[in-house]
């Protein structure tokens, strides 16, 4: 297998001499192909879902993925200076043990967004079979798919990205097209709060900000004399662009589906993959077949993040080292499927309450690496000292950053808005727990991480 290009290599830095070029376009369709699919759709379709209009709700998307997807973006730089997985990294702020706390949300969120991801390709793929084709056949068509990809490693998920977002554009335009004429924007059914934006923005930035764990997975095997500057914006518009443009669309969508009666059978029950089938149910089996394809998106995600989890089990559990990181894709396709199927039926409880609750830990997290990173490290990649990677003793002890995260959520916890919580201070401001994790847990960090240089006397 290794001789057809499989790739073994899990989370041991990889050495210069193996390293390859072209990382501009790579990370760029990685990003793209990812995004661009029907979980960004259902994302935008909660908008209206929170009491926004349309116009409220697009420039929501706007202007908070501008933010969100920065993190991302620029933690993507940083794997062709240190060539290390996203996890490996954080361990010189969370240390060799620590890293397990992050580890472990980090592993819950990719497996959530998988499984959400399989839900609707399963939902879509079984709306164009007239009944003759389950959801949970569906969703383990698509979850196949995307083992098959995640199996062979990065040369192959690089090609599959490549080129898994065309059909995916074609669809979406012809999608316009034929619905374009029925989309406009009724005014609200209640006034618009600012609490309704911010739990909404909450909910997108539990969407893009969390591949911040992720982030240099994908860019470990870039040159190091690659621009920062090309990679970042790379990055970053492969992760705004799709975002943005699907997000809005599934708003656009999700609004007139209550003055289309077609539409809105098909989107009984939150079936997103109805939905967009009844969209496309006026050009008949072609709209079948475009259906088919729009379930098929999901797989550039599922792949993509079914390669990062197989990398990430290595460092939750750092004995599993010895074992390749491929096997570790049918680990994940075996925690993936079966929730799946279990939880296909309740979709957008899934999503809302999965969504709103990841961003926090995301934000916390980047609060910590950033300031390690800018403040401890000075912004250096020659101060990360890449020997001591899986040596305990010569890495942080962790504690400041563990410290720094549970002690931010004093404050994160009365500022959630949740279906089943709402926080004190939410109840006036609305849900500003994301930002508020960021913020607090980098002040924190600051003097308990300088009172652990002290004590141990090395970074």
């Amino acid at each position: 297998m290794l001789t057809l290009g499989v790739e073994s290599r899990g989370v041991a830095p990889i050495p210069v001499d193996e390293r390859v070029g072209h990382p501009y376009s790579k990370i760029f369709f990685v990003w793209f192909s990812m995004n661009f699919n029907i979980l960004s759709f259902s994302a935008g379709t909660l908008g209206p879902i929170f009491g926004l209009d349309l116009r409220t709700s697009c420039l929501t998307i706007l202007f908070f993925n501008l933010l969100c997807c920065f993190p991302p973006a620029y933690l993507s730089t940083w794997g062709p200076k240190l060539g290390m997985r996203q996890m490996i990294i954080s361990r010189y702020s969370f240390g060799y043990y620590g890293v397990i706390v992050p580890c472990i949300f980090n592993l819950i969120g990719m497996i959530g967004f998988s499984i959400l991801n399989c839900i609707l390709g399963g939902q879509a793929l079984a709306s164009v079979s007239s009944d003759n084709l389950s959801w949970t056949v569906g969703i383990v068509v698509i979850a196949v798919v995307s083992l098959l990809v995640s199996f062979c490693g990065y040369t192959v998920l690089n090609w599959y990205e490549r080129l898994a977002w065309i059909p995916v554009l074609i669809t979406f335009i012809i999608t316009l097209g034929v619905g374009g004429k029925h989309l406009s924007s009724p005014p609200p059914m209640a006034p618009i709060t600012a609490s309704a934006v911010l739990s909404f923005a909450s909910t997108l930035a539990g969407f893009s900000i969390t591949y911040s764990g992720m982030a240099s997975d994908f860019t470990s095997y870039f040159r190091p004399n690659v621009s920062s500057w090309k990679l970042f914006f790379s990055s970053y518009f492969g992760l705004l662009l799709p975002i943005v443009t699907i997000q809005c669309l599934g708003a656009a969508v999700v609004v007139a589906a209550p003055y289309v009666p077609d539409w809105d059978v098909g989107y009984a029950g939150g079936d997103v993959g109805g939905l967009l089938e009844s969209v496309l149910h006026p050009v008949g089996n072609f709209g079948k077949f475009l259906t088919v394809l729009l379930s098929l998106s999901v797989a550039g995600n599922i792949a993509a993040t079914f390669y990062s989890i197989s990398i990430n089990i290595q460092v939750f559990v750092p004995a599993l080292m010895v074992v390749p990181r491929y096997v570790f894709s049918f680990v994940a396709a075996a925690i993936v499927v079966p929730i799946s199927i279990v939880g296909a039926h309740r979709f957008y409880t899934a999503l809302t309450n999965f969504l709103g609750l990841i961003g926090y830990w995301a934000s916390a997290y980047i609060g910590i690496v950033l300031v390690e990173h800018f403040i401890f490290r000075k912004n250096d990649p020659a101060r990360y000292d890449m020997n001591v990677w899986n040596v305990p003793r010569h890495l942080p002890s962790g504690i400041a950053a563990i410290a720094a995260g549970v002690l931010s959520f004093g404050l994160v916890i009365p500022s959630m808005d949740q279906v089943w919580f709402v926080g004190p201070i939410a109840k006036t401001t609305g849900d500003i727990g994301f930002e508020l994790a960021f913020a607090v847990s980098a002040i924190l960090y600051l003097p308990f991480r300088w009172l652990d240089i002290r004590l141990r006397g090395f970074i």
